[in-house]
């Protein structure tokens, strides 16, 4: 518990360090060419209840908490009503969830409607990896 609750808060800085520094682009960690983030949960075109609870897949990689250097490991990031950004040599922005302690699901609050939901794993600096690792879009119907 402690050690998970660190593990959060060194990501949390190490984000709010990269977010404020005026460097420009970042290097991008390297993905295994198979690598493959999926949503287990709920599949596509489903129609939920808010929380919405979300379960995140992984092939070919591993997870790890962000600010922890292990080779072919990195967290997940969930996009939610949005597209991934243009550019993916900078650390992902408070607009997307991140799960910088390793989390592999979360309930979400979600207004009734349509939404659609992306996964995108980040490296130890919450950049994403080259190739980016990312799931397919999902569109799911809240009631």
């Amino acid at each position: 518990m402690i050690r998970s609750a660190l593990s959060a808060a060194a990501g949390i800085l190490l984000l709010s360090t990269a977010w404020t520094s005026q460097a420009s682009d970042m290097p991008r960690t390297p993905a295994p060419e198979q690598a493959q983030a999926y949503i287990v949960s709920p599949v596509d075109g489903a129609t939920v209840k808010s929380p919405v609870t979300v379960v995140f897949g992984l092939k070919g990689m591993g997870v790890a908490p962000a600010g922890v250097d292990t080779p072919n490991t990195g967290h997940h990031h969930l996009l939610v009503d949005m597209d991934i950004p243009a550019d993916l040599s900078k650390p992902l922005g408070a607009d997307v969830k991140h799960f910088g302690g390793g989390q592999t699901q979360v309930e979400l609050e979600l207004a009734p409607g349509k939404h659609t939901l992306q996964l995108l794993l980040g490296d130890k600096m919450h950049v994403p990896h080259q190739p980016a690792v990312a799931s397919e879009k999902i569109t799911i119907t809240v009631e």
